[in-house]
């Protein structure tokens, strides 16, 4: 059970909050993009991490511990892997025309090999992922719903950037997301 917050925490929750505002300064602006919910559940984990920082590793071969290592695990794999997809047939231009991207978001190409020919995100399953092992590092009725907000707007982000894609690559975006699952190869 994670200790109660004391000044540190609050200092490093408001620290990593005005970081994590200023990285999301352009998606900020355009809410219902999928950077906007993106944003809602980069706090969520910050507030997870923050909450269990204190109790992190304290028992290291504990169910619930080693559990959190193997997502902490998965979300440094999937994250690596979706990048050098994206870096490799993704072709990424700042000419593309949409202020509420990343510049690495602005691909021209449908990426759906490597990693993303079995999930459509990757990356959102890699903080899914994420969340997931800072919660199990420490479980709390507290860290429950802070990672229970995190899912569900992660979900509605990848709901979002569905629709953006839609709107960007059309048929073929429709087509792709026929064949794959948005996290889990051929669950969900």
């Amino acid at each position: 059970m994670p200790a109660s917050l004391d000044l540190v925490d609050l200092l490093a929750f408001a620290a990593g909050s005005l970081l994590l505002v200023w990285l999301s300064r352009k998606p900020l602006r355009h809410p219902g993009s999928h950077g906007f919910y993106r944003f809602l559940a980069w706090e969520c984990m910050l507030a997870l991490v923050v909450l269990n920082r204190r109790p992190w590793g304290e028992d290291p071969f504990s169910a619930h511990q080693l559990t959190a290592w193997v997502l902490l695990l998965a979300s440094i794999f999937l994250v690596v892997a979706a990048v050098r997809s994206l870096r490799r047939a993704g072709r990424p231009t700042p000419q593309r025309d949409d202020n509420a991207l990343y510049e690495f978001e602005k691909t021209t190409q449908l990426v759906s090999d490597g990693i993303f020919r079995h999930i459509r995100h990757p990356m959102y399953a890699s903080l899914l992922a994420l969340a997931w092992g800072a919660f199990f590092q420490a479980p709390s009725w507290a860290g429950g719903s802070l990672v229970a907000a995190a899912s569900l707007f992660l979900l509605l982000t990848a709901l979002a950037d569905e629709k953006e894609c839609l709107a960007y690559f059309g048929q073929t975006y429709a087509d792709y997301m026929r064949r794959t699952r948005r996290f889990i190869p051929g669950l969900f």
